[in-house]
């Protein structure tokens, strides 16, 4: 966080976000910081949020859901959101770093990454369809 001047809430925010694989929305980090700030304000968490992201310290997810949500995991990787509950998940997965190039072949400009969802049903809202032999 280079050029910034040092915020206690900004690091609880960062420290909140690498520890926590759910992708958590700004008022689900308001929350969680307001227990460490309990008068921490939301609008200093977008704050702080919007800094991590220009800085490239964390990503800011638009799932489809109306709703960004945020991730400290910044290399490259996909996301599976449940259409049912709505959780965002982090595929594990094989390099598809062929997309680029795929892209790229037909394409004048200049493609610097990609950005994957993946949705679908998981496991947890799956588990009553399985247990009842039915098919979501």
């Amino acid at each position: 966080m280079s050029g910034l001047k040092y915020s206690r809430q900004r690091e609880a925010v960062l420290i909140y976000l690498r520890s926590t694989n759910s992708h958590p929305t700004a008022e689900n980090v308001y929350t969680e910081i307001r227990k460490e700030f309990p008068k921490i304000s939301l609008g200093t968490v977008y704050r702080n949020l919007n800094l991590l992201v220009e800085q490239g310290e964390i990503l800011r997810l638009n799932c489809g859901d109306g709703v960004e949500h945020y991730d400290a995991t910044i290399q490259p990787h996909n996301h599976f959101i449940c259409r049912q509950c709505g959780v965002v998940i982090d595929l594990e997965m094989v390099s598809i770093e062929q997309v680029d190039e795929e892209a790229k072949r037909n394409f004048a400009g200049r493609i610097d990454g990609h950005e994957i969802y993946f949705y679908g049903a998981c496991e947890k809202c799956l588990k009553p369809f399985k247990s009842n032999g039915k098919r979501l």
